[in-house]
């Protein structure tokens, strides 16, 4: 009897954390299963941008039914007044842990997609949005529940000292694995895919860590104590996203609890020790090309 009870006890334990591991794995392998679906839809379309023109506050359920669903087959497509009916939950819970009505919009995502900081006395391709552009929502045949944001006004590549990272965002998707069942918690059964750039787009999907791993690092450093080294010491797992990654976190920042900060990438512009690198501010989108032994944080990425 004794014996039984202590592994009753022990069996109470451990149980909730295998559980735990259990579905970490799980929804891990079925995050990179989307992302890999959908880069490959993303990849077979003509174009990303130039849906809904006509419509431009409802493009996002255009650019669904005009060209994702051409390339990727949906169950089931919902507009922004009936976002639950394709699986959406009204709330979600950030990755700092507090709790967030569920965007509809482009703006209630990011308020930065209709102004921004700029030198208006430059040549800039991308002008602010005139009019909020509701979201979108589909179900997958694989269960997953996606609502889709939309920007027609998105930008190309470039290697300018400054642009913005809602200049490049084109499409911006939150997933949520299991639909409505919940936990509806970023970096669980919540995450997101955002595609950049209107010709030769790239897709990512990062899966940050909660906290930084650095404060004050450097990318590139004699000692090693520079910002890709601080990934490492933070876990076999965690790796320095690049610019694109950085700017999908910005667009995405109310699900990561982040409002300020300067975050070093990965993407080096020019090697050597005064040579640059691309930093993102998570203030108001900025992407800067820097000098490499700058100091500024870092927010690592799951591998």
């Amino acid at each position: 009897m004794i014996t039984l009870t202590i592994i009753g006890i022990v069996a109470a334990i451990t149980l909730p954390s295998l559980l735990v591991n259990v579905n970490d794995k799980a929804w891990n392998a079925q995050r990179k299963a989307l992302y890999a679906r959908m880069s490959q839809a993303i990849g077979e379309m003509d174009s990303v941008s130039g849906y809904g023109a006509d419509d431009i506050e409802n493009s996002a359920e255009s650019f669904i039914i005009n060209g994702l669903s051409k390339v990727y087959r949906v169950q089931n497509i919902c507009n922004s007044n009936n976002l639950t009916a394709c699986g959406i939950p009204s709330s979600i819970i950030a990755l700092n842990g507090t709790t967030l009505k569920f965007p509809t919009t482009l703006n209630e995502l990011n308020p930065y997609f209709t102004e921004y900081p700029h030198d208006d006395e430059e040549d800039w391709s991308y002008k602010p949005l005139d009019t909020d552009i509701n979201a979108a929502a589909f179900e997958t045949v694989n269960g997953e529940s996606v609502a889709l944001f939309y920007n027609p006004n998105c930008g190309s590549n470039d290697t300018n000292i400054v642009s913005y990272a809602q200049t490049k965002t084109c499409v911006n998707m939150i997933y949520d694995l299991n639909g409505l069942k919940g936990p509806n918690e970023v970096g669980k059964d919540v995450g997101f895919i955002t595609v950049l750039y209107r010709t030769n787009s790239v897709v990512v999907a990062p899966n940050p860590f909660s906290i930084d791993a650095s404060a004050s690092a450097k990318s590139y450093s004699d000692n090693g104590d520079d910002a890709s080294s601080a990934c490492t010491k933070q876990g076999d797992d965690a790796r320095i996203p690049d610019i694109d990654e950085l700017g999908s976190m910005f667009i995405n920042r109310s699900l990561l609890g982040i409002t300020s900060g300067v975050y070093w990438s990965g993407s080096i512009i020019s090697s050597g020790q005064r040579g640059d690198a691309f930093r993102q501010l998570m203030s108001d989108g900025g992407r800067h090309r820097c000098i490499r032994t700058f100091t500024s944080s870092v927010r690592c990425v799951k591998k």
